[in-house]
């Protein structure tokens, strides 16, 4: 499996973005997508996750209410949009598959995903 994500930039505080992550090779509509951010010098961390049955959605309490995940199993792509930006908002964020049972999934956990993106550039000026 192939992730290729993309639609970062730099905006200014309360703007909004829509992340997009394309993926390749596999059973896209089997899998469960995970969002994760890493600013500078700081640690992975998880933003969102979609499951791959029911569409249900994990949030992380920092973002709660400002991003939505979601997914487009026909077109093999999952989004992330992205609303009233921060400065701590600022990071690469990345793209990310699991494929095991979604009984024994801990969403939150880098590690629990077997695909990952490249990552785009989200930079918030104050």
């Amino acid at each position: 499996v192939q992730l290729q994500a993309s639609g970062g930039g730099l905006v200014q505080a309360g703007a909004s973005l829509r992340l997009s992550c394309a993926a390749s090779g596999g059973d896209f509509r089997s899998y469960s997508i995970g969002w994760f951010r890493q600013a500078t010098g700081g640690a992975r961390t998880f933003v969102a996750a979609i499951s791959w049955c029911v569409d249900r959605t994990y949030y992380a309490d920092s973002v709660k209410g400002r991003f939505t995940i979601s997914r487009d199993n026909a077109q093999n792509m999952a989004f992330l949009q992205v609303n009233s930006l921060r400065p701590e908002d600022t990071a690469v964020y990345f793209c990310a598959v699991y494929t095991k049972s979604l009984f024994t999934w801990n969403y939150a956990k880098a590690s629990e995903y077997a695909y990952w993106g490249q990552g785009t550039q989200v930079t918030v000026s104050s």
